[in-house]
């Protein structure tokens, strides 16, 4: 049976620290917990259930945070959690079965992660896997009987263990400040956080926060290296922050500009909110409809399903069309059954 080191980053986790770790304690073999400046009881809570409690200044960087935790493990294996969290009485069965028959040669253990659109969270799927068990040491080995090479791709074993995620509130003001800082202190954002940005942005954002980020999004329409992809990215976001400004020029100098390599539903769909918002039913119509069935969303799937059909059916409502704002509404209501 493999051994196992529980390692978590936590601030201010007193609601919910019990509910995590009564969950998993049993199931781990250390408990190592890396608080970044909690001010009420989480780290008198988490004392009940360990004794490696380590203080680790915040400097806004998950990453660092996660890595000093990962430093203090010695087992055979890390079990990454947030203090949201909770594992249930079936998934704790399979999670100690999977303890007892682990084959040593597997490198990262993959578990679904349940209940992610609760509090608006930047995730498209309400359920869908992660990385969440790693290997502490692992061993390069040579493979192939001929041209041998070291393997360096890790071997990835994709469970059937549900984690529940079970948030008090919506993160994404935090992250949205840490990404600020970071650029603005020069980091360039990869094209992963670039997206990852964008869609918890467009996801979950307030207008302040458009405003806000326009600046960064600004500087990928002129960084010649962004690839098509950030640069649609951007787009969507600006258009966003133009409209809720007022910025018009500005608005159609970017829409124009997705158009014409193939408008994304998100496109369409602010397209579709600046004439909804004139009350220009008719034309808001056009590009909802081109949302919902002539597009294809990058950020959020949201804008090719339920939010075209939720505003089509308000257009239509409001023109008098009765029948056809119901159609819309019956199909809004099949796409929200098929999510539950």
């Amino acid at each position: 049976m493999i051994t196992i080191s529980l390692c978590m980053i936590v601030k201010n986790e007193e609601q919910v620290l019990e509910r995590c770790l009564d969950s998993i304690k049993d199931l781990m073999d250390e408990i190592i917990i890396v608080d970044t400046g909690s001010n009420d009881g989480t780290k008198q809570i988490a004392g009940r259930y360990t004794d490696k409690i380590y203080d680790f200044e915040w400097i806004d960087d998950f990453a660092a945070a996660r890595n000093e935790s990962f430093s203090h493990a010695t087992m055979d294996y890390i079990y990454v959690a947030d203090a949201d969290e909770v594992l249930d009485e079936e998934n704790r069965k399979k999670f100690r079965l999977l303890k007892e028959a682990m084959l040593p040669e597997i490198d990262i253990v993959q578990m679904y992660y349940k209940n992610q659109l609760a509090n608006g969270t930047a995730y498209n799927f309400d359920r869908e896997y992660r990385p969440k068990l790693y290997k502490r040491v692992r061993k390069f080995e040579w493979i192939e009987p001929v041209h041998e090479m070291v393997r360096l791709e890790p071997v990835v074993y994709d469970s059937d263990i549900e984690i529940e995620h079970r948030p008090l509130s919506n993160h994404s003001g935090r992250d949205f400040g840490v990404f600020i800082k970071h650029y603005g202190n020069g980091m360039r954002l990869s094209k992963r956080l670039h997206h990852m940005f964008a869609m918890e942005l467009y996801i979950s954002g307030k207008d302040e926060d458009f405003i806000s980020a326009a600046e960064i999004f600004e500087d990928t329409l002129s960084d010649v290296s962004r690839s098509m992809d950030e640069i649609k990215e951007a787009m969507v976001i600006l258009e966003r922050a133009y409209r809720i400004q007022g910025d018009i020029e500005s608005f159609f100098r970017v829409t124009a500009k997705d158009a014409a390599s193939g408008p994304s539903a998100e496109t369409c769909c602010e397209l579709g909110e600046y004439y909804y918002e004139r009350k220009n039913y008719d034309e808001a119509c056009i590009w909802f409809l081109n949302a919902a069935n002539e597009s294809e969303s990058i950020l959020s799937i949201k804008t090719s399903g339920e939010t075209p059909y939720s505003r089509l059916a308000s257009c239509y409502e409001n023109m008098g069309e009765k029948e056809l704002a119901g159609q819309y509404l019956e199909a809004l209501a099949n796409i929200m059954s098929k999510k539950e």
